[in-house]
């Protein structure tokens, strides 16, 4: 339980939380466990005091944008709101002492990424032989086709 909300979670699995007080790469442990399901059976209540859940903060996030709008109609009421929660993405490690071993998941080192767009290799030229030109013969205007005007004509100017 974090941030007054439940979540089900096992050895392995990334989450999102509340916003919570811890660097990037630093270990918590969050205590009060509502139910304990191991092979054999389930725990709940007192039965489960003590055990506490071991996670690795990731990152620190933001939410998804939420918005919210009320609006009535004939009365110029229209309340606009919204915003985005800050989040902590949380890997658990271990539940009541049982998790993954630490040389078993392995992160691959990751390179810095320049910010900003990368450029593009140059183009390469590519060299295309010119097409021969080929004189056009012209072709002999009818003198008598009448020339099409672009506007229209009235009758006492077409008379």
């Amino acid at each position: 339980m974090s941030g007054g909300k439940q979540y089900r979670v096992a050895p392995g699995d990334r989450i999102l939380v509340d916003q919570l007080a811890a660097e990037p790469g630093s270990s918590v442990k969050l205590g009060r466990v509502l139910l304990l399901s191991d092979g054999s059976g389930v725990k709940v209540g007192k039965e489960v005091d003590g055990v506490d859940v071991d996670a690795k903060v990731l990152a620190h996030r933001r939410g998804p944008r939420i918005e919210t709008i009320r609006y009535k109609s004939k009365k110029r009421v229209r309340v606009h709101k919204g915003g985005r929660a800050y989040l902590t993405a949380l890997e658990i490690i271990a539940v009541g002492g049982v998790g993954l071993e630490v040389g078993e998941k392995e992160q691959p080192t990751q390179t810095a990424k320049p910010k900003g767009r990368a450029k593009a290799a140059p183009k390469k030229k590519v060299v295309v032989p010119k097409a021969e030109v080929v004189e056009k013969k012209s072709e002999p205007v009818d003198e008598e086709a009448p020339k099409k005007t672009g506007r229209r004509r009235t009758k006492k100017e077409a008379e």
